[in-house]
């Protein structure tokens, strides 16, 4: 499916590696190079032709954002280095400020480390608590296991939409509901979900998102911090400098831009904001739905032949996303990756910073194959035929 709009298909690789990063179309290619040898001035800062230019397209990309995951306003939007900073951004600007001593933060062990260190500083600089919610026999999140570790203690539930190993998509809307009726703020790591299935942040009512362009056929360096305005507006800028002040007389009188201008400080990564516009457009011409179907077949047609091997231990065989995280008995996952790219299959293998679920698989490493739509049943043919022989993985892995 559209696999001419992708010019690393052509390199005769299989790659299933889509969670750690999606493959790029030619137009968001072509959009970067556009702006290095056309229009290469600064953001915001310019009083000529191409500056201008510049910022048009950079503000562009904003409205798009805001379209796609529908903010009330594209001043919700910020541009940050990635889900990475995004989360961080939202721990240590607006929570460190709001936290106090006992308090408690909800997480799970199958969260991404860029939601759980960032909570666990907290805890030690601060005193509050880390939490955990329990998973079920799946390793999912249900409302009803959330509901049984709340306490009026409780001041955040962060949770990714879909996660990373497991691949399960919680219930965002319905613990939203129930957060906010207890005063509970609620944070979504959407690195996992913005890609696959339509997140409209309104619908659902979460306080803050995170995420990131470049899992989404987008550029790499480029991240997106949504948040209610109104909290937006209490959010602390962790960087100073140019470009987020309107002035600095001394160190009593700084005087800050609005949001989301004051939370974007110093040159931007412009060339990735301005080609991440196109990457937009290219997923509403596919089509979200039609990205999202086209994937849980794949991993259904994956699925359906992983578990006729006898040697395949599957971790997550329920979830609905192109996640599927797995063994080889008793060979190392690391070794069957490097079997595996012997054939110029790109696999994930370890615990893809996921580093306490092992807390609740009991299993420290897995493989994972990450689906795209541009995947076929013709590449994941020749990924189960290269693990169906378990004495040939042994013998050529190394």
């Amino acid at each position: 499916m559209n696999r001419e709009d992708f010019p690393m298909l052509n390199n005769d690789i299989i790659y299933l590696d889509n969670s750690a990063t999606s493959l790029k179309p030619k137009c968001v290619i072509d959009k970067i190079v556009d702006y290095y040898e056309n229009y290469s001035a600064n953001a915001h800062r310019g009083d000529y032709d191409i500056s201008y230019k510049v910022d048009l397209e950079y503000e562009n990309t904003r409205d798009k954002v805001a379209e796609y995951i529908n903010a009330k306003d594209k001043e919700e939007i910020v541009f940050t280095s990635g889900t990475t900073e995004s989360l961080n951004m939202i721990a240590t600007g607006f929570f460190a400020n709001l936290i106090e001593e006992g308090d408690e933060i909800l997480i799970t062990t199958s969260e991404h480390a860029s939601n759980v260190l960032p909570w666990f500083r907290l805890e030690n600089e601060y005193g509050c608590k880390v939490n955990y919610i329990p998973l079920d026999s799946n390793y999912h999140v249900t409302l009803d296991n959330i509901k049984k570790v709340v306490t009026p203690k409780t001041k955040v539930i962060a949770l990714a939409q879909v996660t990373n190993v497991v691949g399960d998509v919680r219930p965002i809307k319905e613990i939203c509901k129930f957060a906010h009726e207890r005063d509970i703020f609620v944070v979504v790591d959407g690195a996992q979900s913005l890609p696959h299935m339509k997140v409209d942040v309104q619908d659902l009512d979460c306080d803050f998102l995170a995420f990131s362009a470049h899992k989404m056929y987008g550029p790499t360096g480029l991240g997106i911090l949504y948040a209610k305005k109104e909290l937006l507006n209490n959010l602390e800028p962790i960087n100073l400098g140019g470009g987020m002040n309107e002035s600095f007389d001394s160190p009593q009188e700084i005087l800050l831009k609005e949001v989301p201008t004051r939370l974007e400080a110093g040159t931007p990564n412009i060339a990735s904001v301005i080609a991440f516009g196109p990457a937009i457009d290219y997923i509403n011409k596919v089509g979200i739905d039609n990205i999202n179907r086209r994937e849980l077949h794949l991993r259904k047609y994956l699925i359906d032949k992983l578990v006729k091997i006898p040697h395949i231990d599957i971790i997550n065989l329920e979830a609905d996303s192109g996640i599927v995280t797995f063994n080889v008995t008793d060979v190392f996952s690391q070794d069957v990756a490097f079997y595996l790219n012997k054939y110029q299959i790109c696999v994930r293998a370890g615990n893809h910073c996921a580093k306490i679920l092992k807390n609740a698989t009991k299993v420290t490493n897995t493989l994972r194959v990450s689906l795209a739509f541009y995947n076929t049943e013709s590449e994941i043919d020749t990924l189960v035929d290269l693990l169906s022989n378990k004495d040939k993985i042994i013998k050529e892995m190394f």
